[in-house]
């Protein structure tokens, strides 16, 4: 991949997930596999090893792949990025069920409804990436109601 690539797709996810988000993804001194469209527009973005990190979407934005979510939770300062359950929801999110509202304990507070999120257990570790269906505060006053989409899921080891 091109240099003016990586610096646009670290632009993005700088804007979308928060300062330090491109460098968290895709760091310098690594080499990625990018899918590309008819057009030539970036749709997928892998590690060498083929682990997807990012898929682009006709909007420009990104959908996290399980690879993505690993790289923001361990580079990015806690809450960043992220929407946290406890030991409730854990072996449901891991089974691929979305996470809801009343399970939320903690949340990125600039998490907006539409935002890729990963979704984390309070010891830290990444259960899921999805999509918030509410803002931040919604998530965290709300009982009831669906919290985020869960699109990929990391298997129990």
């Amino acid at each position: 991949m091109q240099n003016a690539d990586v610096d646009s797709l670290r632009t993005v996810a700088d804007y979308q997930f928060g300062a330090g988000a491109g460098a968290s993804l895709f760091p310098p001194e690594e080499r990625f596999d990018v899918q590309r469209s008819s057009t030539g527009r970036p749709q997928q973005v892998a590690r060498d090893d083929g682990e997807r990190l990012v898929s682009v979407g006709l909007h420009g934005r990104f959908t996290l792949g399980v690879a993505g979510g690993h790289r923001l939770v361990d580079d990015l300062p806690h809450p960043a990025a992220r929407v946290v359950v406890g030991d409730d929801s854990e072996p449901f999110v891991r089974d691929g069920k979305n996470v809801f509202a009343k399970f939320v304990q903690t949340v990125d507070p600039s998490v907006r409804a539409g935002d890729e999120v990963a979704v984390v257990h309070e010891r830290g570790d990444l259960l899921a990436v999805g999509r918030a269906e509410l803002d931040a505060s919604s998530l965290l006053d709300f009982d009831t109601g669906m919290a985020v989409m869960v699109r990929d899921t990391v298997p129990a080891e």
